[in-house]
């Protein structure tokens, strides 16, 4: 068995984790949690190429882009976590075979940079697709209403 390293379980879910690949490479493609990934991931950019398609006017855009920034968040969510996990709870949770202070589960600089790279993303991508998904809805209900009122 081989060892799971938490920088790199950390840049793999900064970098693929819309993906669920971090979630593969600590629980094998037998994770049914990882596998819930790719498909919101996948609509959140079909949505992201309807509005390049069809303009910001699309009403599917406006609920399928929120999609992607909650799978970005949660995978930035993750790479957070496994930044902050106490080396001993690392090693323990998915290097049962090694010894507790083995190193695979010490936080490097490069850590830290995942984790500083994550709270950018996840912040980014969670609160431009709540801001595009609350601006479409309530701008449609304003035409709703304007419909209503003539």
């Amino acid at each position: 068995m081989r060892s799971r390293n938490k920088t790199v379980a950390a840049w793999l879910a900064v970098l693929l984790g819309s993906f669920g690949i971090h979630r593969f490479y600590l629980r094998g493609l037998g994770d049914w949690i990882g596998w819930l990934f790719p498909l919101p991931t996948a609509l959140g950019w079909w949505g992201v190429d309807r509005v390049f398609s069809y303009g910001q006017d699309d009403k599917l855009s406006w609920l399928l882009i929120p999609m992607l920034g909650i799978s970005l968040t949660a995978a930035c969510i993750s790479a957070v976590i496994y930044t902050l996990t106490d080396k001993d709870k690392w090693n323990r949770q998915y290097n049962a075979s090694l010894d507790a202070e083995h190193a695979s589960g010490s936080t490097s600089w490069l850590g830290i940079g995942a984790l500083i790279l994550s709270v950018l993303i996840g912040t980014i991508s969670l609160m431009g697709s709540l801001a595009f998904g609350f601006q479409r809805y309530f701008e449609y209900q304003i035409e709703e209403a304007r419909k209503l009122s003539q």
